[in-house]
């Protein structure tokens, strides 16, 4: 057993030597503007597309609340996210830092579901490039149903070799394109508020009554309607924290710049949609609105006779989600390499290619899943809650992680440093436990049940896994939390009020979902590795 002066000073050498040792041979390449770009590149992709019509159709003119809600929710998991990225930038970092608070365990559970969400997402975004691309070419797409034909389906894959092939190279490769991308992406945005403003009717926000579906459909909204996954950016940042020139600095702000900016351009985007309908559609309510404009900014430019502005919006379309994609092909391999460095996967991904210092196992891996993705989902919709759910899940042990250092690695240097973590640790927490509740019966049944299949699993071969200085038994103590959780997430859904039975009625359900998310909290944050068997320094990057 170490004394606490011994662990101490492990701790300080550890983070000290992080410059070196989190490097191996990633190349520190990355500046604070392209680590920003990065993620508002990762955030403006299709959500702010498509979601503006069905967070209407769910909320009326409360989507604005909506998305409020939704970047306050993820402005507090970025402040979190800005001490484990500034304390121990590491690729990967999403899926590593449970592993550094709670064991091997945690961080196989973590990244399953962050490989889940990261290829699916790749895959959300050229599917999201070519419905807005079958404008112009209506070969691409199988009419009524937002399939792809195969030509269609032919340009999603070309799309994703295109994403494979600026990745291959160099992460500096990567970052030029990604910055060019964005200049753009953020010109029609821009554009589409400053051209709709014009047309703004007041009288759209009132004339069915502000929130005509109630706080449920304002939470909805958050989930099911896109908000949430139009705002899920952050973990691009963090996935490349072993390739950023000073991270303890550009981390952060890095973070918190790319979730105030996008808050306020997706509020001003929402208002100025919902104020430039024509009064007269709103007639029989909101209801249909996803329906009248189901390609949001360009159909209301046609439908107020701006046609140039349709144009602007349909090229900036496939130039959005493109963008997107390929900054998660960038990311993803980040987390399949960190997964790896942590004992519970494949060890061949956990190789970073000398030359260029990318991991193109792990990039090749990326490519496969985003193809398979492709293959059954037809349409943007179809996977949106899945992939919503999937992130936010991730995001939400990054609080317990925080809470469970401090406890447990209380010398560890942290040059970013939460203030009032006793209030924020355990809000976002709760705040991320409702995002996935509010994603409904249907997305959580499946989602972390198969988390549920997945931890037995490990159970089961444990004792093959290289994990010598914990325990399965002591894995499986500081990861029991966790189960719980999803069990208790699984029973409220079934009988809630978001797919389910109904019988816990709003707003009963989100006050018993709160309850005991507060609980898991502080258990997960108690149950940590002790500190006699931390090894914050046993999975650098070599």
């Amino acid at each position: 057993m170490l004394n606490q002066g011994k662990l101490q000073n492990s701790l300080e050498l550890a983070d000290h030597a992080s410059d070196d040792a989190g490097t191996g041979h990633f190349k520190k390449q990355l500046s604070l503007t392209d680590l920003t770009f990065i993620g508002l590149g990762a955030i403006f992709g299709s959500g702010w597309l498509f979601a503006a019509s069905h967070v209407s159709t769910i909320a009326g003119p409360a989507g604005i609340i909506s998305w409020l809600v939704g970047g306050f929710a993820v402005l507090l998991l970025g402040i979190v996210y800005c001490e484990l990225g500034a304390a121990l930038p590491r690729a990967g970092g999403v899926v590593r830092y449970p592993v550094f608070s709670h064991g091997p365990l945690l961080g196989y559970l973590m990244g399953f579901v962050t490989l889940i969400a990261f290829s699916s997402l790749i895959a959300i975004e050229v599917v999201a490039a070519r419905q807005y691309a079958a404008a112009w070419f209506p070969g691409l797409t199988q009419n009524g149903s937002g399939s792809p034909t195969v030509v269609g389906w032919l340009v999603q894959a070309a799309l994703l070799c295109l994403f494979f092939y600026l990745n291959y190279s160099s992460v500096k490769t990567f970052a030029r394109a990604n910055n060019i991308i964005s200049v753009f992406k953020f010109v029609v945005p821009l554009s589409v508020i400053v051209v709709l403003y014009v047309f703004f009717k007041p009288q759209n926000l009132t004339v069915q009554g502000f929130a005509p579906f109630g706080l449920p459909g304002i939470e909805m909204a958050v989930s099911a309607g896109g908000v949430i996954f139009a705002y899920l950016g952050l973990t691009p940042i963090i996935s490349v924290a072993s390739e950023v020139r000073n991270p303890q600095r550009t981390i952060p702000i890095a973070l918190i710049l790319s979730i105030l900016l996008s808050t306020l351009i997706y509020v001003l985007l929402q208002l100025a949609f919902i104020g430039s309908i024509p009064t007269e559609m709103l007639a029989d309510g909101w209801h249909n609105v996803s329906k009248a404009f189901s390609l949001p900014y360009r159909d209301i430019a046609l439908t107020l006779g701006v046609g140039w502005l349709a144009y602007m919006v349909v090229a900036d379309a496939i130039i959005s989600p493109s963008g997107c994609g390929n900054i998660y092909m960038n990311a993803t391999p980040r987390v399949v390499y960190g997964w790896a460095r942590t004992g519970t996967f494949f060890k061949v991904f956990a190789r970073v290619d000398e030359k260029s210092g990318i991991p193109r196992a792990g990039l090749w891996l990326t490519l496969a899943l985003a193809v398979f993705w492709t293959l059954p989902f037809p349409s943007w919709e179809a996977l949106i809650d899945v992939v919503s759910a999937a992130l936010v899940l991730s995001y939400a042990v990054a609080p317990v992680s925080v809470a469970a250092l401090r406890r447990n690695a209380p010398g560890l240097h942290r040059p970013f440093r939460v203030s009032g973590l006793a209030i924020i640790g355990p809000l976002s927490f709760v705040v991320a436990a409702l995002i996935v509740y509010w994603s409904g019966w249907g997305t959580v049944s499946w989602l972390l049940g198969l988390q549920i299949v997945m931890f037995v699993i490990y159970l089961a071969c444990g004792r093959f896994v290289p994990t010598q200085h914990l325990s399965l038994g002591q894995q499986v103590k500081s990861s029991l939390w966790l189960i719980a959780f999803y069990v208790l997430m699984i029973v409220a859904s079934y009988f809630g009020g978001f797919g389910g039975t109904g019988a816990l009625a709003h707003p009963y359900d989100t006050l018993v979902v709160s309850l005991f998310s507060l609980v898991i909290y502080y258990w997960g944050a108690r149950t940590g590795v002790p500190p006699a068997l931390l090894q914050l320094d046993a999975d650098d990057d070599q």
